[in-house]
């Protein structure tokens, strides 16, 4: 799929991945989001782009300094390529084609192919779903930002456990370096 008709836009679904979502008491609300927020997408030909935490057997990328990650480590094969629950969360599934990119560490550009896909795409705006808000939503728009793409943040195709650092995200860091809208909102905007 060509985004070319799309000045450059591509929806990226961030770390929505089966393990992930059993971080939160109830991700439904979430994975409705996403799934409008994807559907509406395809819909106006807009590309998807999934992103995964994934790393190798024996997680040879996780230095045991690595705060986040090194507890992962001892886990028995949490996010591996293997594991089970790093896929994509089957409510949000990528269809046939679609990109399913893997990363090694929080933000969406590092650890990952993301920057050479977008730019091989010619894409410019970047519109962000994804969990944690307080992890990969929230470094990788501070890297795109800085990185001259446009943003749009999708509110409530992102989440965290912590509502409050959610919020405090949305409302008081994230427009600093994008428009934060609603998926209904975005939707809506497909169509005009």
């Amino acid at each position: 799929m060509s985004i070319a008709n799309n000045n450059g836009t591509v929806l990226l679904v961030m770390d929505i991945q089966k393990q992930m979502m059993g971080y939160l008491p109830d991700p439904n609300p979430l994975l409705n989001s996403v799934d409008t927020a994807v559907t509406s997408a395809r819909d106006a030909g807009i590309e998807v782009i999934y992103m995964v935490l994934s790393f190798r057997n024996g997680y040879p990328e996780i230095n045991p300094r690595h705060k986040t990650f090194s507890g992962i480590m001892n886990s028995g094969g949490l996010f591996t390529e293997e594991h089970e629950g790093t896929a994509v969360h089957q409510a949000v599934a990528p269809k046939v084609g679609e990109l399913v990119l893997p990363k090694r560490r929080v933000s969406g550009f590092a650890g990952s192919d993301l920057e050479m896909v977008l730019k091989a795409k010619n894409a410019h705006h970047l519109v962000i779903s994804g969990f944690a808000t307080s992890g990969i939503v929230l470094n990788t728009i501070r890297e795109a930002a800085d990185k001259d793409y446009q943003l749009t943040i999708l509110s409530d195709a992102c989440a965290d456990p912590v509502s409050e650092t959610h919020d405090f995200l949305m409302k008081k860091i994230f427009p600093a370096s994008g428009e934060v809208i609603t998926t209904e909102e975005w939707t809506k905007s497909l169509t005009k």
